[in-house]
């Protein structure tokens, strides 16, 4: 048993209720990078930093707005081939952000056209939805639906009835994500398996409820 579902001292009925709500995604968030490697490091930034805006003008072109962009990483280190001997390759800029497309049917089109503008990392797709609150409210009241249906049918078979709700506590239970593969364009495959149908979007809550107990 989980040990948050547990008491320590009895005094009634205590029940875990769980349910989720799927929905259809209407947003995806997409993590790119763009990672590019100069002799120079100055050099290794103005290209990294070129190839961003290439990507920014094909987001507007695609009227996704600068606000929907965001920059999660900006790195630098230099890279060395081992063999013989210990070989200096050059230094690697990786700009990694994140893009939030609303329009769902523009992904594959918006995903070739930015690798084209130079992003070469695809770190992932993730699928979401933008009325995850109100889904929530209506997973948790669900869940309560569920214990309460559990400790009706503990307290019948123990031949008591249900008094009063006594305690009730929030378990969190964070939303199942849809994503696709991982690829990086460098990776000489074929860049992923499958398409990329989102599927749909589970909502989950849980909640523990005790109730006192009345005899039969």
């Amino acid at each position: 048993m989980n040990g948050t579902q547990s008491i320590d001292a009895p005094w009634g009925i205590s029940v875990f209720g769980a349910a989720s709500v799927d929905a259809a995604p209407d947003l995806a968030r997409l993590r790119v990078a763009i990672a590019q490697t100069r002799q120079e490091p100055g050099e290794a930034f103005e290209v990294t930093r070129g190839g961003v805006n290439q990507i920014r003008e094909v987001l507007r072109g695609h009227s996704i707005p600068d606000t929907a962009v965001s920059t999660s990483r900006l790195d630098l280190k230099s890279l060395w081939t081992y063999g013989n001997e210990r070989k200096f390759r050059g230094y690697e800029c990786t700009a990694s952000f994140v893009i939030e497309l609303r329009e769902i049917d523009l992904l594959e089109t918006v995903l070739v056209d930015i690798v084209e503008a130079g992003a070469n990392q695809v770190d992932g797709v993730e699928f979401d939805v933008r009325a995850k609150k109100e889904l929530r409210a209506r997973a948790r009241t669900a869940a309560v639906a569920a214990a309460r249906e559990k400790a009706d049918l503990y307290a019948e078979a123990a031949g008591v009835r249900l008094g009063p709700v006594v305690h009730i506590k929030d378990v969190d239970s964070e939303p199942m994500r849809n994503s696709y593969r991982s690829h990086s364009s460098g990776s000489g495959g074929d860049g992923g398996d499958g398409d990329l149908t989102p599927g749909r979007v589970s909502v989950s809550a849980g909640v523990i409820i005790g109730f006192s107990i009345i005899g039969g």
